[in-house]
C-alpha cells in the first residue's frame, strides 16, 4: 500500500482554513453596508420572527442568527459575531495543526452557512457554494483530535473521504470546460473569448492590460489550452499512475495562477488550488519540503537498469497519454504552424451536434470511472482495516470503515444529480431515489453544480454603470468606486483575496436593465440618505467621496462602454470609454419613481430602533467595528496572512535552534528488532514515528542517506 498522505491532508486543511479566513474577514468589513439596519439589503428582511418556537425556526430556516436576541444582538451584530468567530477559528486552524480538527471545520461550515442563509444576492456566488461544499467534506476528512487525545495522524479509512475532494475538483473543472461549449457562445466556439475576457472581467488586475495586448493567435491558442486543461486533463485525476496525477495537478495550478495574475477572483482560485492538492502524494510533498524518506531509495530504483516490467509499462502508458492529448488537441482544434506569418493557427474542427453527442456518450462512463476509483479506495481501506492487529481494534476499524464508506458513497451518489446537469439525458437516467435524496439536502449546499464563464460578456465593449450626484440637478459629479473601473487614468487594482461584493454586483447590474437588480434602487436610496456604512463600500477614505460634507440631492446613473487602451496609442490612460445611454434616471428623496421601486421590492420599511447596548457583548462588537472601520478589506486580510507567515517562520527558526548539533549517522534497525515489528501501527491507526523509532538519523534523514539499512550494507548471516 502507498504511504498515507498525512502531509497532503494537512496541506489541504491548512489551505481550506486560509480560504475560510479570507471569506469571513472580507465579509466582516462589508456587513454594515450590505446587511446593516441602514444597509442596502438589511438582513432583518430575511430573518423575521414568526412567533414559532426556536427549534421550529431552525428547522424551517437553519441559521445561528436566531440566537441573536437571546444574546442581546440584532441581526447585524449577530452577523458580525459569526464573522469574527469564523475569523478566529480559521486563523487558529491555519496557524496550529491541532486545530485542524473535524469539530473546528464543522463549526466553520455552520458559521458560513448561517451567513449564507441571509446573504441574499451578495452571497450567491459559485465560490460561496464551493466553499460550503469543500468545508462540509473537510468535516469528513479532518481527524478528530480535540475529543480523542493522542489521535492518530492517519486512519485506515481516511483515503475514502479524502477521495471526495478529488471528485469535487473533477466536477468543478470538467463542468467549467463543458459549459463553455454547450452555451453556444460564439467567442468560445471561435476561440476568441480571451481577446475580450481580460478587459470585460469584473475587476481586472494591471497584468490583464498587458495580457490583452498579446497577439490574437496566442489568445486563441490559450483558449485551446484552457479546453484541454478543463475538459481532457481532469480525467487524469483518477489515473493509477502518480506522474499522470502530478501532471494534472500542475496543469490546474498553472491555469489558476494565470487567472490570479490577470483577475481579482477573491479566494476562489486559492480554493481551487487547495482542492487540486488532493492529487498529490506523500512522497512528492515530502520531497518538496526536503523531508522525503524514500528519496534515495526511489532514486536507486529509477536509475536501475534494465527497468522492471511494471516501470516500463507505466512509462509507456504515460507517454501514450501525453501523445494522445497532443494528437487530439491538434486534430480537434486544427492546430497548424504558419511559417510564413510566424504564428500558430487554430480553429474548432467539430460541430455543436458532434460535441453534444460526445458529451452524451461520455457522461455516464465518467461516472463509472469515478465509481471504480472510489471502489478501489474502499477496498484498499478495507484491506488496511483487516491488517489491524487485535480482534477488538480490528472490529473498531471495520466499524469506522462501514460508517465512512456509507457517508462517502452517499455524498457521491447525490452529487451525480448536479454533475449530470451538463447533459440532461444522462441526468434523467439516474435512479429516482438519488433525485429524492438530493432534493432533501439541496438547501444545505452539500453538493452543487458549477460552470464558470459560461458566456463571454462585453463583446462590443465592457458595460459599466457610472453613478453621478448633484446638488442642483444641473452640475453632476461622478462617484468613484475603490475597485471597479471608473476613472480611465486609474490603474486596475489588486484586491484579492478580498471580494468587494458591491463592485461585483455593479458589474452584473450593467449587463441588464436596472429593474433586474432590485438592490440598486436601495443602494441609490441609501446614498441619498448619506448612510456612512454604505458610503464606505464605495470609498473607505471619506476624502475621496465627493459628497462627504453632505449627501447629494440628486443621483443618476449612466451606462458606459469601456475598452482597454492599446499599446500602440501611446496614451497614459488605462481605459477609454464611451457613453451609451441612461441607466437609472435622476431621482431624489421622496421621488415617486424611487418610492415605487422600493415598495415594489419590499425595500421600503421603517428602520427599527437601535437596541441599547445593555450587555458587554454588543459593546465589544461595536468597539471592534470602530477599530476596523477606517481600514480597507485587503489590508486587513493581508495583515492576518502576514501574522500567520511570521508566526510560522519564527516557529521554524525556533525548532532549528533547538535542534542543536546533528547526531552522527548510524545504521537502521535490523530486521526483527522491535522498531521493525509494527512500530508505525497502534490500535488500528497509523501514527507518525519519531526518527528514533524508525532508526533514522535527524541529520541524514534515514539509513538510506548515510549508507545504512538494507541498501547500504550487506548483512551478515
Amino acid at each position: 500500500m502507498a504511504e498515507p498522505p498525512r502531509r497532503v491532508r494537512e496541506l489541504l486543511l491548512a489551505g481550506l482554513a486560509a480560504a475560510y479566513l479570507a471569506a469571513f474577514a472580507s465579509l466582516y468589513v462589508q456587513v454594515p453596508g450590505l446587511y446593516g439596519r441602514d444597509g442596502i439589503l438589511p438582513a432583518r428582511r430575511v430573518l423575521r420572527l414568526s412567533g414559532q418556537r426556536l427549534w421550529e425556526q431552525f428547522r424551517d430556516f437553519p441559521t445561528l442568527l436566531w440566537l441573536g436576541p437571546s444574546l442581546g444582538l440584532d441581526t447585524e451584530l449577530g452577523m458580525e459575531l459569526l464573522c469574527l468567530l469564523g475569523v478566529l477559528c480559521s486563523f487558529g486552524a491555519l496557524l496550529l495543526e491541532p486545530l485542524r480538527d473535524s469539530l473546528v471545520f464543522a463549526l466553520l461550515w455552520v458559521l458560513y452557512f448561517s451567513l449564507y442563509q441571509v446573504g441574499q444576492v451578495f452571497l450567491y456566488f459559485q465560490w460561496d457554494s464551493l466553499l460550503l461544499e469543500a468545508g462540509f467534506l473537510a468535516v469528513l476528512v479532518a481527524p478528530l483530535r480535540l475529543l480523542s487525545w493522542g489521535s492518530p495522524a492517519w486512519r485506515p479509512h481516511d483515503s475514502i473521504t479524502f477521495w471526495l475532494m478529488r471528485w469535487l475538483l473533477f466536477r468543478l473543472m470538467f463542468a467549467s470546460g463543458v459549459v463553455k461549449l454547450t452555451s453556444r457562445c460564439p467567442t468560445w466556439w471561435g476561440l476568441t473569448a480571451l481577446t475580450y475576457h481580460y478587459e470585460t472581467q469584473c475587476i481586472p488586475t494591471p497584468a490583464a492590460w498587458f495580457a490583452h495586448q498579446l497577439p490574437v493567435w496566442f489568445q486563441k491558442f490559450s483558449v485551446v489550452a484552457t479546453y484541454v486543461i478543463e475538459v481532457a486533463v481532469p480525467v487524469l485525476f483518477f489515473a493509477p499512475i502518480r506522474r499522470l496525477r502530478l501532471f494534472a495537478f500542475y496543469s490546474q495550478v498553472l491555469l489558476q495562477v494565470l487567472i490570479i495574475l490577470t483577475g481579482n477572483y477573491n479566494f476562489f482560485n486559492m480554493l481551487t488550488i487547495v482542492l487540486a492538492s488532493s492529487l498529490l502524494d506523500e512522497e512528492h510533498v515530502g520531497r518538496s519540503t526536503g523531508r522525503s524518506k524514500k528519496r534515495n531509495t526511489l532514486l536507486c530504483h529509477a536509475t536501475a537498469w534494465p527497468p522492471s516490467l511494471g516501470s516500463f509499462l507505466s512509462t509507456l502508458l504515460e507517454l501514450s497519454t501525453y501523445s494522445l492529448l497532443l494528437y487530439w488537441s491538434i486534430q480537434y482544434f486544427s492546430l497548424e504552424i504558419n511559417w510564413d506569418k510566424r504564428l500558430l493557427e487554430s480553429k474548432v474542427a467539430f460541430t455543436y451536434h458532434e460535441f453534444t453527442m460526445w458529451l452524451r456518450a461520455v457522461t455516464l462512463p465518467l461516472v463509472g470511472l469515478a465509481f471504480l476509483s472510489l471502489s478501489w479506495e474502499i477496498l484498499a481501506a478495507m484491506y488496511r482495516c483487516a491488517c489491524v492487529r487485535g480482534y477488538f481494534w480490528k472490529l473498531w476499524a471495520m466499524l469506522q470503515w462501514v460508517i465512512f464508506t456509507t457517508a462517502a458513497v452517499g455524498v457521491f451518489a447525490i452529487s451525480l444529480v448536479p454533475f449530470t446537469y451538463i447533459e440532461f439525458e444522462s441526468n434523467g437516467k439516474l435512479w429516482p431515489g438519488i433525485h429524492q435524496a438530493f432534493g432533501v439536502v439541496q438547501r444545505l449546499q452539500l453538493v452543487n453544480s458549477y460552470g464558470l464563464f459560461r458566456r463571454m460578456t462585453g463583446v462590443g465593449g465592457r458595460p459599466e454603470v457610472v453613478l453621478e450626484g448633484s446638488y442642483d440637478g444641473q452640475n453632476w459629479t461622478e462617484i468613484e468606486f475603490m475597485y471597479k473601473p471608473g476613472n480611465v487614468s486609474r490603474a486596475p487594482p489588486v484586491v484579492a483575496p478580498h471580494q468587494p461584493r458591491l463592485d461585483w454586483q455593479m458589474w452584473f447590474a450593467a449587463l441588464g436593465h436596472h429593474s433586474s437588480s432590485p438592490w440598486f434602487s436601495s443602494f441609490v436610496h441609501r446614498l441619498l440618505q448619506g448612510q456612512e456604512d454604505v458610503i464606505r463600500l464605495v470609498q473607505v477614505d471619506e476624502s475621496q467621496y465627493p459628497f462627504n460634507a453632505r449627501p447629494p440631492v440628486y443621483i443618476r446613473a449612466q451606462l458606459y462602454k469601456y475598452w482597454f487602451t492599446s499599446s500602440t496609442e501611446g496614451s497614459h490612460s488605462w481605459w477609454r470609454r464611451q457613453r451609451v445611454q441612461e441607466f437609472f434616471p435622476s431621482v431624489s428623496l421622496g421621488d415617486p419613481m424611487l418610492e415605487n421601486l422600493l415598495n415594489q421590492h419590499g425595500l421600503k420599511d421603517k428602520t427599527p430602533a437601535r437596541r441599547p447596548l445593555a450587555t458587554v457583548l454588543p459593546r465589544v462588537l461595536q468597539s471592534l467595528r470602530q477599530l476596523c472601520r477606517p481600514v480597507p478589506g485587503p489590508t486587513i486580510l493581508w495583515s492576518l496572512y502576514l501574522v500567520v507567515a511570521t508566526a510560522c517562520l519564527l516557529r521554524a527558526l525556533h525548532h532549528q535552534c533547538r535542534g542543536g548539533a546533528p547526531p552522527a549517522c548510524h545504521k537502521g534497525p535490523r530486521r526483527g528488532d522491535p522498531a521493525d515489528r509494527g512500530g508505525a501501527e497502534k490500535n488500528g491507526h497509523m501514527r507518525r514515528r519519531e526518527p528514533q523509532e524508525r532508526g533514522e538519523s535527524r541529520a541524514c534523514g534515514g539509513p538510506e542517506a548515510c549508507g545504512g539499512g538494507r541498501h547500504g550494507t550487506k548483512r551478515k548471516k
